[in-house]
């Protein structure tokens, strides 16, 4: 396994380290129909250029090296995010739905002015969400969600929202006005320091329970200060689960891109194997893991 690199590219960015190119073939065996929710293709970057305001430079991804993974895993299908590094820019996930003939669904970023012709060319594509990325100064902001969930409901997509849970409080009543469903990002994204009796963590399982609130259950690599399997995060999934076990998706977070300065300091890169043999821990109920990996996300994302 590999830790993440403490270099720059040219422009001064920090560089992130490729996925492990080793992952093992998980205990877990996947129901049919199982679905990764959350992942990303990157480069070639000649093609696909990044965003100059991005917090991280990626390393090139295939789409061949990430569908290899899902054959390990026992995957069927994909949900990819555009990423950060990519700004506004969905090509590069649009041109990879495009090479799945429409099997595979996304999760876009638009400006709030985006046009009717374009959303319908998303949709056609697969696109099923927008994300607000809260930690990224590349994409939409804090001041976009109201905007952005009004120009989406028509399409019926919903708002992923990536955020620090902690503080939540204040944003319950705006989110709850949204004309679409949220879909927290990684948990929550709260450090497991904070503790599942952190005020915003509450709040966000209250929202859970409300029914139009779902959460990723993904990346405690980057909410943890322990080694695999991240024990520290266990009771957060385990009270998502009990909160909400009909509004929980699963996902990989592939290729796993870490920021330096925004990762816990003992950070190795995960094993893809470890990340779905870790749902066995959290619960080893399999009705509840065949909603999660496969029900679940069917229904979010419009699979057919």
């Amino acid at each position: 396994m590999s830790t993440a690199v403490q270099t720059v590219d040219r422009d001064g960015i920090p560089v992130c380290d490729g996925p492990d190119t080793s992952p093992r073939k998980p205990k877990l065996k996947a129901p049919p129909g199982s679905i990764d929710c959350h992942a990303h293709i990157f480069g070639p970057v000649a093609r696909y250029p990044f965003s100059p305001k991005r917090l991280f430079t990626p390393p090139d991804v295939t789409l061949a090296q990430y569908r290899a993974l899902l054959a390990l895993l026992g995957i069927e299908k994909a949900v990819l995010v555009t990423p950060s590094v990519y700004g506004m820019d969905n090509e590069r996930q649009l041109d990879t739905l495009s090479e799945m003939q429409g099997a595979w669904r996304g999760v876009a970023v638009v400006p709030t002015d985006v046009s009717d012709r374009e959303l319908e060319r998303l949709h056609k594509s697969g696109f099923r969400g927008v994300r607000v990325n809260l930690f990224a100064k590349s994409g939409l902001m804090l001041e976009d969600l109201e905007a952005t969930a009004a120009r989406i409901a028509g399409v019926k997509w919903h708002v992923q929202l990536h955020a620090d849970a902690r503080n939540l409080g204040e944003l319950v009543p705006r989110l709850r006005r949204l004309p679409v469903d949220v879909v927290f990002d990684h948990m929550g994204h709260v450090p497991a320091a904070a503790g599942v009796n952190d005020p915003g963590f509450q709040a966000m399982l209250g929202l859970m329970q409300e029914g139009r609130f779902w959460a990723k259950l993904s990346a405690p690599y980057r909410l943890s200060e322990l080694p695999y399997p991240w024990h520290d995060v266990t009771p957060f999934a385990q009270a998502l689960i009990a909160a909400a076990p009909d509004r929980l998706v699963w996902g990989s977070d592939w290729p796993h891109p870490a920021v330096p300065g925004h990762m816990p300091a003992n950070f190795v890169m995960p094993n893809d194997g470890d990340l779905l043999d870790i749902l066995s821990l959290w619960t080893d109920d399999a009705a509840v893991q065949k909603k999660i990996l496969a029900d679940n996300p069917r229904r979010l994302y419009d699979f057919a």
